[in-house]
């Protein structure tokens, strides 16, 4: 998830009003107004004397030489945040930044130059500072900002058997958001290889609805979360933000309201796709549902050897839920 601040200063208490309300990472301000952002609600604030500090946290630097370029890149290997500075961003010097996984921050005005930023090297820059003097428009914005995580490549998987097992602890995540048709979360028995499962958003004759809920899988599996990572179910709280992935591929944050975890029966579903095999286990139960190529959900209890299922492959390895590049071997 991209970072996102809202520059308040000059001082406008209506522009912080709306950071808060929209859910922003941080607000700029001058020195003497961290108070008065404290005073309104919990930010944090980008000050010399704020939260994220000018000058030890965080830099401004504008782009006119390659030495700049470089200096960038050496706090960025430090984990310091840079808004960059250049007379026309949109080009060259950006895009060798992202290239080189510097920590950088844009000043952005308007959704167009947000899109633009978003899709240099198809990765984009790692943060947006708002710059819009309207709180309606700056709240706009960080709701689309925050609405639209990306898209995830999405692959068929077929699958080739299905078979039930014993008796394993479960994880239902609820999470704070009401999902539809085709919405679900990213789980896997690996970290290379993930299933789209369905939130529980059909009804059955047997059980209400419950679109908030994914019943995702047994303790051990992998869930695609935020900021490129993945989590074990098991380890989940309250308070954590997974993906919600919809059969398009387009992506966005959930929150995860709790856990649940429960001992029931569970399936080995089997499957295979352009990068090898794939693995997921289930619950054994009629609300559990992939998401389907044509748009279907399909019960893990109608599935049969030839379906195909939506999916996802990563290709690196995975260190404490972080993508490197290493050979690590799941089966």
């Amino acid at each position: 998830m991209k970072e996102i601040w809202v520059n308040a200063d000059p001082w406008k208490a209506e522009l912080v009003t709306a950071a808060l309300e929209a859910g922003a990472d941080a607000v700029v301000v001058s020195p003497d107004k961290v108070a008065s952002v404290k005073g309104l609600g919990l930010i944090k604030t980008v000050s010399s004397t704020g939260d994220i500090r000018w000058g030890e946290d965080a830099f401004r630097i504008r782009i006119s030489s390659a030495e700049d370029e470089e200096q960038i890149v050496r706090l960025a290997r430090n984990h310091k945040k840079v808004v960059v500075e250049t007379a026309d961003w949109k080009i060259v010097p950006i895009e060798n930044l992202i290239a080189r996984n510097a920590r950088v921050f844009l000043e952005v005005a308007d959704m167009d130059e947000v899109r633009t930023a978003s899709g240099i090297l198809e990765k984009g820059v790692h943060g947006f500072v708002i710059t819009n003097p309207e709180p309606t428009r700056v709240r706009e914005m960080i709701l689309e900002l925050k609405a639209e995580h990306g898209r995830i490549e999405l692959t068929p998987l077929e699958i080739r058997s299905i078979r039930p097992l014993g008796m394993g602890d479960r994880v239902c995540v609820d999470t704070c958001s009401l999902m539809g048709v085709g919405e679900g979360c990213l789980v896997g028995n690996s970290s290379r290889a993930f299933f789209l499962i369905q939130a529980e958003s059909l009804d059955n004759p047997y059980v209400s609805s419950r679109p908030f809920r994914v019943n995702a899988g047994p303790v051990h599996a992998y869930i695609l979360a935020t900021q490129g990572r993945t989590r074990y179910l098991s380890e989940l709280e309250s308070g954590d933000e997974v993906l919600r992935v919809d059969g398009s591929g387009r992506a966005s944050p959930l929150v995860v309201g709790r856990i649940k975890i429960e001992r029931r029966p569970l399936l080995l579903i089997e499957a295979i796709g352009p990068g090898g095999p794939a693995t997921m286990i289930c619950q054994n139960a009629e609300t559990v549902r992939l998401v389907t190529p044509a748009g279907d959900a399909v019960s893990v209890v109608e599935l049969r050897s030839g379906i195909e299922v939506w999916g996802h492959i990563e290709k690196p390895g995975r260190h404490f839920g972080h993508n490197i590049r290493e050979t690590v071997l799941e089966k």
